[in-house]
C-alpha cells in the first residue's frame, strides 16, 4: 500500500472532565507509521486488575490473532533494535539489474566487464535498499499482549545516489491486539477487553 493510503491506527481519545473514556479507531496515513505513543489517562482505576489478566482466557479470546513473531506477553529478553543486513537478500530488483552502465552522460559508450558490472550493481542495490528495522515496544498494561515488535524504516543515511531521498513506509500489516476499554466513570464504569487492529510497517521504499 503506497504512502498516503488509509490505514487503521489505534488512537485513544479521552474527554477530560467528562464521564466517558473510549477507544477510537481512526484512519491514519501510512507515512505516519509507526503509531505514535498513546496519551493515556493516568488514573489506575482504568487499568485491568490481576483477575482481568488471566493469560489462558485472553489467549482464547484473541484466538488465531496471537502472533508470537510480533507480540509477547512478557518483556522480551532481547528488546534492542535489529540491525539491517549489510548484504541485500533475495533476487536483485529488475530496475537495478537492467541498468545500462555502458552509456556515459556525454553520449559515449564504454565497455564494462561482467565482474565489474555485477559488483557495482550489488553495491548500488545494497546502498539504495530500505530494510525494515524491528524493535520491541511496551504498549502498556491496557494492551494484551503488552509487547509488540514494531517496524521502522532504516534512516541512518540517504538511500539515493546522489543523496536526497530517504526510506519511507510503503506497506503495512495489521495485528490484532486486545485493548482494555472502559465506559462510565469510576464506580459506575464498565470495562472489558475488545479487539483492535494495530498497524506495523512491513515494507519501506526509497522516495522523496
Amino acid at each position: 500500500m503506497p504512502p498516503g493510503a488509509t490505514l487503521l491506527a489505534v488512537l485513544l481519545s479521552a474527554h477530560l472532565g467528562s464521564s466517558q473514556h473510549y477507544l477510537r479507531l481512526k484512519p491514519s496515513p501510512s507515512d505516519n507509521l509507526p503509531v505514535p505513543d498513546l496519551k493515556e489517562d493516568p488514573n489506575p482505576e482504568y487499568d485491568p486488575r490481576e483477575q482481568d489478566l488471566a493469560e489462558r482466557a485472553l489467549r482464547k479470546k484473541l484466538g488465531s490473532g496471537f502472533d508470537p513473531h510480533f507480540m509477547s506477553v512478557a518483556a522480551p529478553a532481547h528488546s534492542n533494535v535489529s540491525r539491517p543486513e549489510t548484504r541485500a537478500p533475495g533476487p536483485m530488483p529488475g530496475e537495478i539489474r537492467k541498468l545500462d552502465l555502458s552509456e556515459t552522460p556525454y553520449g559515449k559508450r564504454v565497455r564494462v566487464g561482467k565482474k565489474a558490472r555485477r559488483k557495482f550493481l550489488q553495491w548500488l542495490w545494497t546502498y539504495t535498499r530500505c530494510p525494515v528495522v524491528y524493535a520491541w515496544k511496551d504498549l502498556g498494561a491496557r494492551f494484551w499482549p503488552r509487547y509488540i515488535k514494531e517496524g521502522t524504516c532504516f534512516s541512518e543515511r540517504s538511500c539515493s545516489f546522489p543523496e536526497g531521498m530517504s526510506c519511507k513506509p510503503a506497506k503495512s500489516v495489521s495485528k490484532t491486539f486486545l485493548r482494555w476499554y472502559c465506559q462510565g466513570f469510576l464506580r459506575q464504569k464498565y470495562c472489558t477487553w475488545i479487539p483492535v487492529q494495530y498497524p506495523i510497517i512491513s515494507e519501506c521504499k526509497c522516495s522523496c
